[in-house]
């Protein structure tokens, strides 16, 4: 049995798995693992740092990877020449989450490259199919990072029912292994982008303790919640929050986020020295309710193969 979907055809990739353009954890040497796979990798540029994204796509260019590319949309609108640097590569598809889209997209599809919103609404998914977006994510908000509350198992179908015939719908949030991929394929989606999954891989740049944890870690200990962001100065607008596992600095300020913005002069510089310090009882571990599904960390290769395999299996013994 093979996975084939309009998200296969559309990207001409061998299986419906995108990895998720997750901040500096998705560089090169990970976004090139998933696409010798069979999935398509997303380099994660997130806010936008562009040395970081030159180096990592010229590295993907001596290693003739097919990839994507990932941004949150607001970053681009203060560094423009993000996304001209990004076009220059020719990426077999760039990713935009938060904000507005209307500006960009044409940019993007002019130079042949087609565009996938990350959305957490229906009204946002209507937006943005209205906008022109060729693709869409339904992000669940069991999603690690920055997202909405909507858990993916209503808000997929309703997305699908709502849009899912003009274009395409990836699956994002909780999915970790056959099993999430083989029910977000049964819900109509066209496919999925695997985030904390592939943070605990081989191949991800994130500090091998931050991946520990995520092995380690329990669902229950995944929390929603701005104490991070207020940490690290950097609140996002409402709706918007952000999802990490639970440590000793969030125990202590979750539920007295008030107390901690009026010492965040103190806290912040705390917060600066953990993450360089990769003590992570103070600095977040960016992973989503998913981490109570990861039992090892794997080549990413191994992981897409596996997924695949397991929802292969799924899927076949429903069809009998």
């Amino acid at each position: 049995m093979t996975l084939r979907t309009p998200l296969t055809e559309r990207l001409a990739i061998q299986h419906p798995v995108l990895l998720a353009p997750m901040d500096i954890v998705s560089d090169a040497r990970l976004t090139a693992a998933v696409s010798a796979a069979g999935g398509l990798g997303l380099l994660g540029g997130g806010y936008g740092d562009e040395d970081w994204l030159r180096r990592e796509l010229d590295a993907l260019a001596a290693a003739k990877a097919r990839f994507g590319v990932g941004f949150i949309t607001w970053s681009l609108a203060r560094q423009d020449r993000l996304l001209d640097l990004t076009l220059e590569r020719k990426p077999a598809l760039v990713m935009l989450s938060f904000g507005d889209v209307r500006e960009l997209l044409p940019r993007i599809q002019r130079a042949g490259v087609p565009v996938l919103c990350q959305v957490q609404t229906l009204a946002m998914a209507r937006e943005a199919v209205a906008a022109g977006a060729d693709m869409l994510v339904a992000q669940g908000g069991e999603a690690g990072g920055h997202g909405v509350g909507r858990g993916l198992m209503a808000l997929l179908p309703e997305i699908v029912d709502a849009v899912g015939g003009r274009v395409p719908v990836v699956a994002a949030g909780g999915i970790a292994d056959g099993r999430g991929l083989a029910a977000a394929l049964m819900l109509g989606a066209a496919g999925v982008l695997v985030g904390t999954r592939f943070y605990a891989s081989d191949e991800a740049a994130g500090a091998p303790a931050a991946k520990q944890r995520i092995v380690a870690a329990t669902g229950d200990a995944s929390v929603r919640s701005i104490v991070f962001d207020i940490s690290r100065r950097n609140v996002w607008p409402a709706p918007f929050n952000g999802r990490c596992l639970r440590n000793a600095h969030t125990e202590r300020w979750l539920g007295r986020e008030l107390e901690l913005m009026q010492n965040v002069e103190v806290e912040s510089a705390r917060y600066l020295a953990a993450r360089q310090a990769q003590d992570f009882e103070i600095a977040a571990v960016i992973a989503g309710e998913a981490a109570g599904l990861i039992r090892d960390v794997q080549p990413a290769g191994r992981i897409v193969a596996g997924m695949v395999e397991q929802a292969e299996g799924l899927l076949a013994r429903r069809g009998h």
